[in-house]
């Protein structure tokens, strides 16, 4: 097929999000250059793929092979990677203690974190329903978490869109980095150059992790926390905040917090995804302030009547 003929197929197909939300992801839009002729026909190739796939009702990766697929996300997803990379020693890093987790019964996906750092919720949680969870730190790459929920969202499980985000990342070493899908299987990596002490624990719907903590004493407390309390999400993951503080937490003390929980149609008048969206940016004792305020939160906004059901099925930790 030549390009003129790609180019007419290509004004045909009915939608076009693919294209723009990857397009958004690997090059920021704006007019195709020379350099990005290959992005824009791996593109048409993935557009094509899935208008096929909505006809034969099965998903678009078993349309593309694998060589095909890793070619797409080589080309995609490194400019993204890169961009943010060429500045992230100038900034301070993240060292912190989060937890992704998810709540197999409400299907409630979410990123609790406490930091001393300045306002750690505009940089370390993302989430998106029925997707899935990121939590990125240490000296966080904020285009994990985007990246992370896009990789999720095409079927990528969290340990390969991990491999994927850090493979061409020449800050990989200083990253941490946490995703959960909506199965609730987990993953994480610590990259060899984060800040004593670093690393992670995974458990049944659940990962935790920090760096500059003040032992593994601290991820230890969250993991047996978050698998002992009762209650909800948001409650179980703010309980693992408090013992891990309790046993030791972020070497440098405490400063913000944040908790960031997404379930379908949870959200404000039943029209967004973000069920609780908290943040404490500075405060003495933040994730008792984080608790105060989703307190309140709790009786502004109860959450909404649902019949409960069977578990979903989680995935094997890997």
């Amino acid at each position: 097929m030549t390009w003129a003929q790609q180019n007419q197929l290509y004004e045909k197909i009915n939608s076009r999000k693919w294209e723009q939300s990857l397009i958004f992801l690997g090059t920021g839009g704006g007019t195709r250059t020379h350099g990005q002729e290959i992005k824009s026909l791996l593109l048409y190739q993935l557009s094509y793929a899935g208008s096929q796939a909505k006809v034969l009702k099965v998903s678009v990766l078993k349309l593309w092979s694998r060589s095909m697929l890793f070619r797409f996300l080589y080309a995609i997803i490194p400019p993204s990677i890169t961009l943010f990379a060429e500045t992230w020693t100038d900034l301070p890093p993240v060292s912190t203690f989060s937890i992704v987790a998810r709540d197999a019964v409400t299907e409630e996906i979410g990123v609790a974190v406490q930091s001393k750092f300045i306002a750690v919720g505009s940089v370390v949680p993302y989430a998106k329903a029925e997707i899935g969870a990121v939590a990125t730190q240490a000296w966080g790459n904020v285009q994990y978490g985007p990246v992370g929920i896009k990789l999720m969202s095409l079927g990528k499980t969290p340990s390969q869109s991990i491999d994927l985000l850090t493979q061409n990342d020449p800050g990989r070493a200083h990253r941490q980095v946490a995703l959960i899908s909506s199965l609730g299987n987990p993953a994480n990596y610590t990259g060899s150059e984060c800040l004593p002490w670093a690393g992670a624990k995974t458990g049944n719907n659940f990962s935790v992790q920090g760096n500059l903590l003040t032992g593994p004493e601290v991820l230890e407390a969250m993991s047996l926390s978050f698998q002992k309390t009762k209650g909800f999400l948001g409650e179980r993951m703010i309980q693992a905040l408090r013992d891990g503080q309790k046993a030791g937490g972020d070497k440098r003390g405490r400063q913000s917090a944040s908790l960031l929980i997404v379930r379908k149609n949870w959200g404000y008048g039943g029209l967004s995804d973000r069920f609780r969206d908290l943040r404490v940016d500075d405060h003495i004792e933040p994730i008792e302030e984080l608790d105060r305020i989703y307190k309140l939160h709790q009786k502004v906004f109860p959450r909404p009547i649902h019949v409960e059901k069977k578990p979903k099925k989680t995935s094997p930790i890997e």
